[in-house]
Parts: C-alpha cells; structure tokens; sequence
C-alpha cells in the first residue's frame, strides 16, 4: 500500500477480535517507533510493552473514559519520556505512536491512541500515575498508550471530500 492510501486507510479501531498480534508483527510496529525522528535525535521515550490480559484490564481503567478498548486489544504499548532528557517528550512521543499506527495500519492490524497526559481517573487518580503503577514504569511522564490488536470493526477510508481545505492557507 501506498503512503497516500495508508494515511487515508488508517482509522482509530475500538473493537478487536481475540486474534493475537504474531511476534514478527509486533517486532515491526516496534522498530516503526524506535525509527521515528526525535528532537536532537535524543530518542528518550521509552515503550512498554504488554500482552497480559490481567494488566490490558487493569489499564482499560487507567482513566475515567476512553479506554475500554484496552481490554480487547491483543497488546498495548504505553509511551513514556523523562521531560528533564527531552523537552520535546510530548512531540517526540506523538511521532512514535504515530509511526506505530502506520505500521499497524500496513500490517492488516488495527490501532487506537489512548491519551493518558493529563487525565485521570474515575476515584480522581491521575492517569499517568495509575499506568505507571500497573506497568512498573520508573518516574518518566506517560503521553499514551496504543492499542494495537485485529481489528473486528470494518471503518470507512477517510472521506476526500471532507478535508478542511480551508484550514490552509498559502502564505507567500
């Protein structure tokens, strides 16, 4: 596939079938991430790695809403920098997950980016420090977790003719 059909392809996925992500699969949205450009070329961001069903339900509860998903996907993936090594951790993290995407989206695999920067949870906890928690991920800011996982909902390509062209402008 393309790159212009890819990016018009992928869709966030919230349901996925008990299908699991094959080893070679993950081995590749991995090293998506572990290529993508960082500020400086730090490569501060660190990615923890999960296929536990007992931890994918423990983070599915990680914030108030917005990440049940978790609970059916076959892996999760939370993003995570030390802002103190990188001060562009919020960006360099995005870049990450977003290469992950695309290379699920390649693979045939489904994908959604769970926010966790600046939630919480529903007893007020906040997002970050529950993942942190369940996943035993030393004092590093949370941006997010993927979702990654066989995709059991059928999404539609995004639709040309609803792009905002008119949130461009050329400036000359």
């Amino acid at each position: 596939m393309d790159f212009k059909n890819l990016v018009q392809q992928r869709r966030s996925h919230r349901k996925f079938s008990d299908t699991a992500v094959s080893a070679e699969e993950l081995h590749l949205i991995l090293r998506a991430a572990l290529m993508a450009p960082t500020a400086m070329n730090r490569r501060a961001w660190h990615f923890y790695v999960t296929r536990d069903r007992r931890l994918l339900n423990q983070l599915a509860e990680a914030k108030k809403s917005g990440a049940l998903m978790l609970k059916e996907a076959s892996v999760a993936v939370a993003i995570a920098c030390d802002p103190e090594e990188d001060g562009c951790w919020i960006e360099d993290c995005s870049i990450a997950a977003i290469n992950m995407q695309y290379q699920a989206e390649e693979l045939g695999l489904g994908s959604c980016w769970v926010e966790m920067r600046d939630h919480s949870r529903a007893d007020g906890k906040p997002a970050e420090e529950a993942v942190r928690e369940i996943l035993s991920i030393r004092e590093q800011r949370v941006l997010c977790i993927v979702a990654i996982g066989h995709a059991a909902d059928k999404k539609d390509a995004a639709d040309e003719d609803k792009l905002k062209w008119n949130a461009v402008e050329m400036v000359e």
